[in-house]
């Protein structure tokens, strides 16, 4: 009886496995996904960005006074972005907000592009527009070797 339970266990923590990156390494990987001047945003800015809205966490969730929820590595709204089963939802990204919360984050990333591209650009994300817009960013990026 125990052994089905243990692996209907492992492939729910395999399917929602999430993680957390080091900075450096969020870095290569932002870059081999071509975020580095993205929407006339440098590399450092995507860095700080994700740091300020989930501390690089894929698994993070934040629930608003509106009922709405942000979900994963850059927070992305349930409002406007994607679906979820507690909020309406424009859903401009057509995707599901469960599927932000996952160690993969290329879903993630085609989503932020879509965000940036629209007037707001990266105001879109409060912990940006607070903490890195208009700053010297540099450090982001020091010692990753990109």
């Amino acid at each position: 009886m125990g052994c089905p339970l243990l692996l209907l266990l492992a492939l729910l923590t395999a399917v929602t496995k999430a993680k957390v990156f080091s900075r450096c390494e969020l870095a290569r990987l932002l870059q081999e996904e071509g975020l580095n001047g993205y929407g006339g945003y440098s590399l450092a800015n995507w860095l700080c960005m994700a740091f300020y809205e989930s501390t690089f966490n894929t698994a993070a969730q934040s629930i608003k006074v509106d009922g709405s929820a942000d979900y994963g590595i850059f927070q992305i709204s349930s409002q406007q972005w994607c679906t979820d089963d507690h909020s309406p939802s424009d859903n401009r990204c057509r995707m599901a907000c469960r599927d932000l919360l996952s160690s993969n984050i290329t879903d993630d990333i085609i989503c932020a592009k879509r965000i940036v591209r629209n007037p707001q650009g990266m105001d879109a994300w409060e912990g940006w527009a607070m903490h890195c817009k208009g700053r010297d960013s540099s450090e982001w990026v020091e010692g990753c070797d990109l």
